[in-house]
């Protein structure tokens, strides 16, 4: 049981952090929020964090599926490796060029808010592989093992991470917009610092396995 709950705040965190600088999904929210309603920035958001579990679910069988084969059990690390490295570069960055953002407005409507959520989540290609990276890690870390139960808590946490920071945007958006270039800068620095991280345990665990 200690490492179903060590998997989902790990998987919470990692989920929260990477939702935290200001991006298509959190400003739809917030800007839903602002334009139609409270109600309406949540049920996007719920919208966003379900397509965000099925993509999560959608990196477990990835991973589980190069696990299970034991002559590519390597690549799953050297996956994680190249995606860890690549989200380091990307958000350090993005943080060097501290620019103010034109976000997306996308009209939303109380009847289709939970599917524009899932759409803009859709769309991004970049969780998929952010979640299988992640996946391998817990796995070398011995925090999944492939179980149901495991990945339904690894699924749960991608999930609620993102709809965490999306609920705070949908409510709190008119305190951070202000402080938007600041608050995205510092927080996309943060999160190189955390690939970074992960890249060199990562590449521990190749040298030492």
């Amino acid at each position: 049981m200690t490492h179903v709950l060590i998997l989902f705040f790990a998987t919470f965190s990692a989920a929260f952090m990477a939702t935290v600088p200001p991006g298509l999904l959190n400003m739809n929210a917030a800007k839903t929020s602002v334009e139609k309603g409270k109600l309406n920035g949540v049920i996007f958001s719920l919208g966003v964090s379900s397509m965000i579990m099925v993509q999560a679910y959608i990196a477990v069988l990835i991973s589980k599926f190069l696990y299970r084969n034991p002559e590519v059990i390597d690549i799953l690390l050297k996956i994680a490796l190249v995606v860890f490295a690549f989200f380091a570069v990307y958000f350090f960055v993005v943080a060097k060029r501290n620019k103010t953002q034109n976000f997306q407005e996308v009209g939303v409507s109380k009847k289709n808010s939970f599917f524009k959520g899932v759409l803009l989540a859709a769309l991004n290609l970049l969780t998929i592989p952010y979640y299988s990276g992640l996946n391998a890690m817990w796995n070398e870390a011995g925090w999944i093992k492939f179980e149901a139960w495991d990945i339904t808590t690894f699924v749960l946490a991608a999930g609620t991470g993102t709809f965490s920071v999306l609920y705070l945007y949908t409510f709190y958006f008119n305190k951070l917009e202000t402080k938007t270039n600041r608050f995205s800068k510092n927080s996309n620095y943060i999160l190189s610092a955390l690939m970074l991280v992960l890249l060199v345990i990562t590449l521990i665990r190749i040298f030492y396995k």
